[in-house]
C-alpha cells in the first residue's frame, strides 16, 4: 500500500511510496504530510482513503 501525502504550501494530494523532493503541482520544495486514513472513521489503511482531518484545506479535494 502506498501513502497518500499532501503538499503543505499548495495542498496537491498523491500517493507514493516517499513524498517527492519537489512539490509537482507548485514545484516548490515544502514538506508534505502523511494524510493516509489509518482510523475507522474514514475506513482505516486498506480503503485507500484520505483523513479529512489532515488535510490542509478540505475545500481543495484530490489533485492527482
Amino acid at each position: 500500500m502506498k501513502t497518500t501525502w499532501s503538499c503543505s504550501n499548495c495542498g496537491y494530494v498523491l500517493e507514493a511510496d516517499t513524498p517527492p523532493e519537489k512539490c509537482p503541482s507548485c514545484g516548490q520544495q515544502c514538506a508534505f504530510t502523511d494524510v493516509t486514513c489509518y482510523t475507522p472513521e474514514c475506513g482505516g489503511p486498506e480503503s485507500g482513503n484520505i483523513d479529512p482531518k489532515l488535510i490542509n484545506t478540505p475545500e481543495q479535494g484530490i489533485k492527482q
